[in-house]
């Protein structure tokens, strides 16, 4: 039987766990929930009001909420377990995705564009944001355990539903984050002391509609939830066009979470989660291409071509979690299935590329990671660690490519397939140790060792030291600072090199034939930053930011399957400013931020063939502004709640990627902006509240282009979505 089927079965066996539980605790008679935003970095819980003590219903309500507290101070240990100290963290709770405009109908990687720091790209961009104006270079973690990366998929795999608490750690990272350091993803996962959830529908412009549920609630020592989504739409990738509507884009989509927690005496817990997501995507078609002329009639329309992708993956985590005297502790195995394949029109590309690329790449990874901290006194805590990962990847390109003359260069008509296949097993393992020390109630010092060993295409490792301090002169004043040595593989599935041999004097021979394997980049990082509290309800921060980098890590889309490959430059350097500010006065939130930074990079040292000569020859000695970077990034957003009406709006601003020969220009800047509103309506006295949603994005139908199809590993156009509405309902349970 296939992995994933495997994965699959496993994964309904969770879901109908959870469901059964959930089913038969919403017969009973229970209390409604009124749902509870936790403060920044705590960990989310939908809790019950405060209880009356003279009834069973009471006694129950006493007893979830007494489990409650016990799941929240396992929270607190595991968070104390990996310490922030020296980064720079921005929060994004429950209540403030609730205050987005479209809430929990907004896909997880538009969430991540509200924090500073973060850009919007297209979907091909895998992670469609950038931190930092890095090309990817981003970890997820759930519950403190490290959530596997993906396979190049197109859009993301988790969804917003399951999400507690959102934090992006940016900057210089303590020793206990090694792999993908330009930014943390770090989520804590919803958790529900008694049952309820909701029942929704969601939908709206270019044929959107997005069913959801979800679902929690505890049983004796034991909490769960689940969330399912389906998602179809005719926008699933980006328009290559600046129409309303792409040819030939329609997606369909499902995702699930389910997480099982339960309480083994007072001090330890076991955390079960899972998750899967499938996509199909059509890749859109751009209207009026002219054929090269070597292969099938001399006019053909490029808007009938038929190219298709369909991603999968699928992942299970168990974590067991103790706390005994002055120990603490978290050990966790996982488990990741992943695979994306790209169909080509053969016919039709052949017409227009003189090839058609037919791209599998499957992916296998097990792993295990240990956290743990000991507490010396109340002014010092050692920490350790370790992680392990096995990968083993499947990567075929089956090319349909024409004959090429060696001698006269005359291209022949007559197509024929070349298969391009590379299996491999591949190891991660990193290792920690770190020292906090609380000099005094004002200055806190971390210092940490880090090691990690890479066993891929290339055998590597790295000693990477790592330093940070948070000092608090006043009440309301924090300075951070740090520094961290970065050790960061290539993701195996992308660092494939292609067998040149193969398609000598063929239409996809390189001109450039050197394919030097992937190295792991390594980097200096410097990070300083304040946050300040300027007055009741509004506070403010300020961080600056370099790294100066050696083999760094960079990929694109090279021809015209969707998919990403890396390569490497040999030196690198980046640097920036963020701004980030909150205010808070009763029902009405607002925030702002603005970023400014460079990512420059010089000498393409592996997977050279992906490079056209001209462009190759001039980064050998001449820095350039690498194709995920924009100088300037902004967001912002406000909400209002008036009694049972909330309103919210929220902007994005970009002043344009990078395009043209080596990346010496950028597309316009834009700026887009949303609005939502949403109201509780009581359809009958006592019954659980019905939430009415309508929402608009592009509020002004801005035409903004995202790429020009231009610049180094980019291959077409992509134009932001125009204006769209969307109504929803929410039904509480």
């Amino acid at each position: 039987m296939r992995c994933q089927e495997k994965l699959s079965e496993v994964s309904l066996t969770l879901l109908g766990l959870a469901l059964t539980c959930a089913t038969a605790l919403s017969q009973e008679a229970l209390p409604d929930i009124d749902v509870v935003a936790s403060k920044p970095q705590a960990t989310q819980a939908e809790r019950p009001a405060p209880a009356e003590p003279a009834t069973p219903q009471s006694s129950q309500s006493e007893s979830a909420t007494t489990l409650d507290q016990k799941m929240k101070a396992m929270d607190a240990a595991r968070e104390d377990l990996l310490p922030k100290t020296g980064a720079t963290s921005f929060t994004i709770d429950r209540t403030a995705i609730q205050n987005l405009p479209q809430g929990d109908n907004t896909p997880i990687d538009k969430v991540i564009l509200q924090a500073p720091g973060v850009s919007s790209d297209s979907a091909v961009a895998n992670p469609s944001f950038h931190v930092r104006n890095e090309y990817a270079n981003v970890q997820y973690r759930i519950n403190g355990v490290m959530l596997p990366e993906g396979v190049s998929s197109l859009g993301p795999v988790l969804d917003t539903n399951f999400v507690g608490s959102l934090s992006l750690l940016t900057g210089s990272l303590p020793a206990q984050y090694g792999l993908r350091t330009a930014g943390v993803i770090d989520i804590t996962s919803r958790t529900f002391a008694t049952p309820g959830g909701n029942l929704s529908i969601y939908g709206g412009s270019r044929e959107t509609i997005t069913p959801s549920i979800d679902y929690g609630g505890a049983v004796d020592d034991t909490q769960y939830f689940v969330t399912a989504r389906g998602n179809w739409n005719a926008l699933g990738l980006e328009n290559p066009t600046p129409s309303f509507n792409a040819a030939h884009d329609h997606t369909e989509q499902g995702k699930y979470f389910a997480y099982l927690s339960t309480l083994l005496g007072d001090s330890t817990r076991l955390s079960i989660f899972s998750g899967a997501a499938t996509s199909s995507f059509q890749i859109p078609n751009n209207p009026g291409q002219t054929p090269l002329g070597n292969f099938g009639p001399s006019v053909y329309p490029s808007s009938a071509l038929n190219e298709n992708e369909h991603d999968e993956y699928f992942f299970n985590i168990a974590a067991l979690q103790t706390k005994v005297d002055n120990v603490d502790a978290q050990l966790a195995v996982f488990q990741r299935h992943a695979d994306v394949h790209f169909a080509p029109d053969v016919f039709g590309d052949l017409v227009f590329n003189n090839v058609a690329s037919n791209v599998t790449r499957e992916s296998d990874l097990y792993g295990t990671q240990l956290d743990a901290s000991y507490t010396l006194n109340d002014q010092q805590k050692l920490r350790a660690g370790f992680m392990a990962s096995a990968e083993k990847t499947n990567v075929a390109n089956v090319s349909t490519v024409l004959p090429v003359d060696p001698v006269t260069g005359a291209i022949y008509p007559t197509p024929y397939p070349i298969t391009d296949f590379n299996a491999k097993l591949g190891w991660n393992i990193g290792g920690y140790v770190q020292h906090e020390w609380k000099i005094n109630n004002q200055l806190t010092l971390n210092t940490g060792l880090r090691f990690d060993q890479l066993y891929q295409f290339v055998d590597a490792n790295q000693l990477s030291p790592r330093f940070g301090f948070v000092y608090k002169p006043i009440d309301g004043t924090s300075i951070h600072a740090g520094y961290s040595r970065y050790f960061t593989p290539p993701m195996q599935a992308q660092a494939v090199s292609s067998n040149l041999a193969l398609f000598n004097n063929t239409t996809n021979q390189p001109n450039v034939p050197l394919n030097s394997p992937l190295k792991p980049e390594r980097a200096d990082y410097f990070d300083v930053g304040i946050d300040q509290k300027l007055a009741a309800g509004l506070s403010a921060g300020l961080d600056a930011y370099t790294k100066i980098a050696w083999n760094q890590l960079d990929d694109g889309q090279f021809g015209q399957a969707v998919v990403l490959t890396q390569f490497n430059y040999a030196r690198g350097y980046m640097n920036g400013l963020e701004f980030k500010s909150a205010y808070e006065n009763g029902d009405f939130k607002a925030y702002g931020n603005f970023s400014a930074g460079v990512n420059r990079a010089k000498n393409i040292i592996s997977n050279q063939y992906l490079i056209d000569p001209t462009t190759y020859v001039y980064l050998l000695n001449n820095y350039h502004n690498t194709d995920d970077s924009q100088f300037m990034t902004a967001s912002a957003g406000a909400s209002y709640r008036w009694e049972k009406t909330l309103f919210t709006a929220n902007m994005i601003y970009g002043s344009g990627l990078r395009a043209g020969f080596v990346n010496q220009d950028h597309v316009p800047a834009y700026a887009t902006f949303n609005l939502g509103a949403t109201h509780e309506l009581q359809l009958t006295p006592g019954a659980k509240p019905l939430t009415v949603r309508f929402d608009i994005v592009n509020l002004f139908d801005r035409k903004y282009e995202l790429r020009y199809g231009s610049g180094i590993g980019v291959f077409a156009p992509q134009y932001g979505a125009r204006r769209g509405f969307f109504v929803g309902l929410s039904q509480k349970l």
